[in-house]
């Protein structure tokens, strides 16, 4: 009978085949594709550009928006969460005041006068 780690030593290797996989469609693009072509950026115009420096180019500038995308969302969600943590340390601490008794009665003063103390 298998476990049920098989399938996290399986998701291990997802993102490292997900990377060679866009690798290997890259190169076979630049193979295929040697053509240069002309690219209008609005401002200026650019004659012969390599259409795999443009296909690199939408790749990358691609993963940097996802990037900037994924690091606004992560510290929306870490600050979420940070103060999820004061709230429920704050009403914790606030429970524990509130029900907290001595496990031992606090014992009688005693007198600390002379030896033996005369009643």
């Amino acid at each position: 009978m298998r476990s049920g780690s098989d399938g996290a030593h399986m998701t291990r290797f997802i993102g490292p085949l997900g990377v060679l996989l866009v690798l290997v469609i890259s190169i076979l693009f630049a193979a295929l594709n040697p053509q240069r072509v002309t690219l209008d950026l609005g401002v200026t115009v650019l004659y012969g550009v390599p259409l795999i420096l443009v296909g690199f180019t939408g790749l990358f500038m691609g993963m940097m928006v996802m990037l900037v995308a994924g690091i606004r969302s992560d510290l929306k969600v870490r600050a979420v969460l940070r103060q999820r943590l004061e709230d429920e340390d704050r009403e914790e601490r606030a429970l524990i005041d509130r029900n907290q008794q001595d496990l031992f009665p606090p014992s009688p003063l005693e007198d600390e006068g002379g030896e033996d103390s005369v009643p």
